[in-house]
Formats: C-alpha cells, sequence, structure tokens
C-alpha cells in the first residue's frame, strides 16, 4: 500500500471517528438549568441510555481563595465533607452511598472543589438527602478535624517524596508567582496544616460552602422537573449567604526569566520544567493554546518527543495547563534519559519552541491534532460522566455551559498562524521560569 494511499486512509478513519462521535454528542436544547431562590444552580441532561445517573457539584472555592496560615484548607474540607453530618454519622455518606449502589469521589484544585456522585438513577433521592445534609449541617468534630489532618500530612510527605514533578512543580510555582495565591500548593504548607483552629475551619466553611457559591450537575435517566422537585426540597432551606470576598491580588507582569534549582538526593535522573505565564481559562486564545500543548507533547509525532525522547535526550515530555479563573501557568516538562544533564535537554527544548514561535507549524500537524481535540471532546460526551464533567467546566471557567456546543467550531477554525501567534505571545523569555529537579547541581 502506498504512503498516500495509507494518508487517505487514516483521514478517512479520522473523519469517520470524528463524525460517528459528532453524532452521539447532545445539543445544547437538550439541557435545562434552573436557579434556587437561595442561589444555588442545578443544570439538568436527561440520558436514559442507561439506568444510571451522576451528580457533580462545583464549588467555587479552592487554594487561591486562601491565606498564608490557612494554606490547604479547601482540600481539607474535601475530607471533611465525608465525616459526618446530622443525619448521616462519620464514614455513613459512603456506606449510605454504597448500600444504593452508588460510588463517589472529589478533588481540590487552585480554583475549585468538585465533588462526584455516581449512582442507579433510583437512588437520586437518597443522593439529594446525603449532599444537602452535609452541606447545611455539616459535623466539624474535633477529634475528626485531628485524625483527617494526619491523613492530609502524610498525603503531602508523601506525594511530594513519590512524584518528582509534583516536587519541582510545587517549588516552581512559588518562584513563577510573586504576588497571586497560585503561587502555594493545593495541599497546603506543613505549618499551615498543623496549625488550623476549630475556627479557622468554621468560619472558611461558613463563608465557601453557601449554596449560591455551587454549581449542580445532574446527568442521567432522570427528569428535569424531577430535578427540580427534589432540589426544592432538600436544598432550598439552606440559607443564601453573602457572597465569598473577591481574589484581588493580580500577579504583576514578569519582566525577565526565573530559575531555581530543587536538590532531591533520590532522584536517578534530571526533571526539567519551564513555564511560561498564560492567560485565564475563558481567554479567546484558549483554544489556540490547548492545540499548541498538544502538538508540542501528544503523541510520538509531537514536537518535543521528536526533539527530545527520538534523539535519546529525555525518556519523557509532557505540557499542562490548568483551568483557572486568573492568569496561571503553561508548563512543558521533560525528564532526562539516562546520563544526560538537564542543561542538555534544556537547550534542546527551548529551541523547539523557538522553532514554533519563528517557522509557526504545518497545516498537516495542525490538522491531526485537531481533528484528535474534537474527537477527544465528542468521546467524553458518550458517558453521562463525561456529559456532566463537560458541563460543569464550562458553566464555571467557561462563561457558561453554553459555551460547549461553541468549542467544536472554535477548534474547526484555527489556521496555522493561530497556532504561531500564541505561541509568538506566550512563549517569551522574559514571561518564563525554568526549574530543575536533580540530585545534585550541575
Amino acid at each position: 500500500m502506498g504512503w498516500k494511499l495509507r494518508t487517505r486512509l487514516a483521514a478517512a478513519c479520522a473523519a469517520f471517528g470524528l463524525a460517528a462521535s459528532a453524532q452521539a454528542a447532545f445539543t445544547a436544547d437538550q439541557v435545562k438549568s434552573f436557579t434556587l431562590p437561595n442561589g444555588m444552580k442545578f443544570i439538568v441532561l436527561e440520558s436514559s441510555a442507561i439506568p444510571n445517573a451522576n451528580m457533580y457539584t462545583f464549588w467555587k472555592v479552592g487554594s487561591r481563595n486562601e491565606a498564608p496560615g490557612t494554606t490547604g484548607l479547601s482540600h481539607f474540607f474535601e475530607h471533611m465533607m465525608f465525616n459526618g453530618s446530622k443525619n448521616y454519622g462519620p464514614k455513613m455518606f459512603d456506606r449510605t452511598m454504597e448500600a444504593n449502589g452508588g460510588s463517589n469521589n472529589a478533588y481540590t484544585s487552585s480554583d475549585v472543589t468538585v465533588y462526584q456522585d455516581w449512582f442507579p438513577a433510583s437512588s437520586l433521592e437518597t443522593i439529594f438527602k446525603l449532599e444537602s445534609d452535609r452541606i447545611a449541617h455539616l459535623t466539624i468534630d474535633p477529634k475528626m478535624v485531628e485524625s483527617e489532618r494526619g491523613v492530609v500530612l502524610s498525603e503531602r510527605s508523601t506525594g511530594l517524596e513519590n512524584s518528582n514533578i509534583r516536587m519541582l512543580m510545587e517549588d516552581l510555582n512559588s518562584v513563577a508567582f510573586s504576588a497571586h495565591p497560585y503561587s502555594w500548593p493545593v495541599i497546603g504548607f506543613e505549618s499551615d496544616i498543623k496549625a488550623w483552629t476549630q475556627q479557622d475551619l468554621v468560619n472558611y466553611f461558613r463563608t465557601y460552602y453557601a449554596p449560591n457559591n455551587a454549581v449542580s450537575v445532574i446527568v442521567g435517566d432522570v427528569k428535569a422537573e424531577q430535578v427540580r422537585t427534589l432540589a426544592t426540597r432538600y436544598f432550598g432551606a439552606i440559607p443564601k449567604r453573602p457572597l465569598p470576598p473577591a481574589v484581588k491580588t493580580v500577579e504583576p507582569e514578569q519582566k525577565g526569566e526565573r530559575r531555581l534549582f530543587v536538590a532531591k538526593p533520590s532522584a536517578t535522573s534530571a526533571n526539567l520544567m519551564v513555564a511560561y505565564k498564560a492567560p485565564a481559562a475563558d481567554s479567546a486564545d484558549h483554544y489556540a493554546l490547548d492545540v499548541l500543548q498538544s502538538l508540542l507533547t501528544e503523541g510520538k509525532t509531537s514536537r518535543l518527543y521528536k526533539a527530545l525522547v527520538e534523539k535519546q535526550l529525555a525518556t519523557s515530555v509532557g505540557a499542562d495547563a490548568t483551568d483557572g479563573f486568573d492568569p496561571g501557568l503553561f508548563y512543558v516538562f521533560a525528564v532526562a534519559a539516562n546520563g544526560v544533564d538537564a542543561a542538555k535537554v534544556e537547550k534542546a527544548l527551548l529551541a523547539e519552541l523557538d522553532n514554533v514561535v519563528k517557522n509557526g507549524v504545518t497545516p498537516e500537524e495542525l490538522a491531526k491534532v485537531r481533528n484528535i481535540k474534537l474527537v477527544n471532546l465528542y468521546r467524553l460526551q458518550e458517558t453521562i460522566n463525561g456529559k456532566a464533567q463537560q458541563l460543569g467546566n464550562y458553566e464555571v471557567f467557561y462563561g457558561g455551559y453554553a459555551k460547549l456546543f461553541d468549542a467544536p467550531a472554535a477548534y474547526q477554525k484555527l489556521t496555522p498562524a493561530d497556532i504561531q501567534a500564541v505561541a509568538a505571545k506566550y512563549l517569551k523569555k522574559a514571561q518564563r521560569t525554568i526549574g530543575v529537579l536533580a540530585a545534585k547541581e550541575e
């Protein structure tokens, strides 16, 4: 089979996968939303393919809402929310959910804390009882606080020891940001975790766990009116509170490259991380930057894989740019191959980034990544879990869930010139922070 024929077949398969996924997608008019008088917003998508449902509750509180002395409280409440409320004692949230065929999880970021429930649709009312009880009547028991404090301290030390990238990223953030609270870790500093008082916890919960600071997304074999009835019954009486104080600090413009070295005696290979100042999630540049990230590091045909891994300078490469309410960072990182020093990896990595800035990308590169992005966008919508996550993320970070339905067109209209433009705009030496983690400084 000739190369041109293989290429056409690959393009046809990609197009077929995209078309099939697109047909499985849902539309904006299928989504219903309502807001209770206390300000709690609900987004509902009826999906009866399977007799299950899920509930994602997004709380607009993360480490950016903390302050020196109270860092880590947002993540700590992710733990405490499973440790007892008025009608469900410690561990009863999980046990009750499991008895009703469900499961759950949660995560905390710099900007949000999200609670995820998965369950048979017939258990919807039980889930509403559980969720509303811990919002209205969370028990902040001192004994349980001390127990979970120890768990979080252990989680912090173990996580840093086990992950070189996490350790490097934590220290890099503290250098890249000179003023904004994105500078401190989501899990908090050890001294702060040890020093929180009972009143710190009570004040934090009252400030941020108000119904008007939350968005709940329910997707599955449910009816919108059924959800509205249950939401009114179980959440409607929880009082509205003043909105939490706004984060006022704006990170000053970075005017020069910053560098750091992290010594970790147990490190067997050097880890390199380069982070550039990047816009908030709702920026008009979001889609072009998302594509740039994949062009650089996603798959064996990506720029940095070919420049670093194929040339045996690194064993792996990656990139990240987390959703945020405020301007954050665009990370690129690599793990050096055995015997290769970080300086050599850095030189090759920066040369490839400069190449994109100066010479741009090819239409073929862009088309491939754009198709992958669109397939992944639609593929997520094949599950109720993916639908809930997408609707919540777009509602919270991108200006409303309806923006989700603009995403395909936003990816489709990108040109090579758009990718080169954002690379030139953000991948600037004066706007970057470079970190190296290794056993010893070279």
